[in-house]
């Protein structure tokens, strides 16, 4: 890659779209299947969108899949733009089925089978994100598993969301044996837990802190050397504006309390004359150790939007469910996972060139009067998703 290329980003794999551009014209023809299986920044979908090739892209990392939307929608607008065809795509979050793989679940059993051979594996999965979390195993309980610095750890299952049943019983144990602090690790929540359900329990008497738990936690070399962090579950506000059958929304809050780091170790750890920008309780901040080793901060997140990387909406998100495949009794046929699709009707992000966001989208108008469910998703400059519900009614 030319050091002085227009489309270089610094990401240490990234190819030129010249060279792609050959390898695609080749190899494949106008409305064949393209397949990148390590797509890194999205390079071979991009450059197969535009050559009117169908594709597929797959990545392990966030920072890779994310980009790589951000730019596919970026060819979307300018391929409208210019009065050429272009294809909708899906974004697919394959974690709950990567995590039954890794935990040797049947996916061909039906949905009650894999939940039932899950629970009989507990155990298994328990311990390993017990391990990452860095908390130590503790018996005798019904709903907590570790304990870590004083605090109480829950670990939730592997194939659905943490509800708000799952914290009433978190918390009736916790009264019970007069615990105080619980931090519950999940890989899902359920919608509209935030901010209700933490102010809830404080006022119980129980500092309760979600935290998601995540991929890295099933990697013995990311666990071993440390690198594994769980977030803190976000909160999103969101408001629409109805007019008819016409609908806008517009973000008018993210709330994070995010810790990446210790602050106090970080800065007696800081050699003079160095800086380093760390995340605690919800805050960017770049610390800096003069040459006579005096310490200041300085909060880079100024504002709330400054955590937004990326935002959509769905106007009409439980409209598409999620269909799979799944063998019973020796034939296939077609199940719902429980879980819907989410459908990019609408999105603003910050890109290399720009860094403004739009807080509110286009009007959407739909066809009939009616309620709708409303989807509003925002990936966070951590590249965290957080996702909202809300319902309108329409006339």
């Amino acid at each position: 890659m030319n050091k002085a290329a227009d489309e270089r980003t610094e990401y240490a794999t990234q190819k030129p779209i010249a060279l792609i551009e050959k390898i695609v014209k080749v190899s494949s023809n106008k409305d064949d299947l393209v397949a990148d299986f390590f797509s890194d920044l999205g390079t071979t979908p991009a450059v197969s969108e535009k050559l009117e090739r169908k594709w597929i892209a797959c990545d392990l990392g966030r920072f890779a899949i994310h980009t790589t939307r951000k730019r596919l929608i970026q060819i979307q607008r300018e391929l409208k733009r210019d009065g050429k065809p272009y294809r909708a795509f899906e974004v697919l979050n394959l974690d709950k089925y990567e995590r039954k793989y890794f935990m040797g679940v049947n996916l061909d059993l039906t949905e009650d089978e894999q939940r039932k051979q899950l629970e009989s594996k507990r155990e298994a999965y328990t311990n390993p994100i017990l391990e990452g979390y860095k908390a130590k195993r503790v018996e005798g309980l019904r709903t907590l598993h570790g304990v870590k610095a004083q605090r109480f750890v829950h670990v939730g299952p592997l194939d659905f969301p943490i509800t708000r049943k799952a914290i009433e019983e978190i918390y009736e144990e916790c009264r019970e044996k007069v615990i105080t602090q619980v931090d519950v690790l999940g890989f899902e929540f359920e919608m509209g837990l935030l901010p209700r359900i933490e102010d809830e329990m404080k006022d119980k008497g129980i500092n309760l802190k979600l935290k998601y738990i995540p991929r890295e936690v099933f990697d013995k070399w990311e666990v071993e050397k440390g690198q594994v962090k769980f977030y803190d579950v976000a909160y999103l506000e969101v408001k629409p504006e109805v007019k008819g059958k016409k609908v806008k929304v517009r973000l008018k809050d993210f709330t994070t309390l995010y810790t990446q780091d210790d602050l106090d170790q970080i800065e007696q750890n800081l050699k003079n004359g160095s800086n380093k920008v760390v995340i605690e309780n919800g805050q960017i901040i770049r610390i800096e150790k003069d040459k006579n080793g005096i310490v200041k901060g300085d909060i880079l997140t100024k504002d709330w939007v400054d955590w937004l990387d990326y935002w959509a909406v769905d106007f009409d998100y439980v409209n598409k469910k999620e269909i799979v495949r799944v063998r019973k009794n020796g034939a296939s046929e077609e199940a719902w996972t429980g879980s819907y699709i989410f459908e990019n009707e609408w999105q603003s992000f910050r890109t290399k060139k720009s860094a403004e966001i739009e807080l509110e989208s286009s009007w959407h108008e739909y066809k009939k009067g009616g309620r709708y469910k409303i989807a509003v998703k925002v990936v966070d400059i951590l590249e965290q998703d957080t996702t909202q519900i809300i319902e309108v009614k329409v006339e």
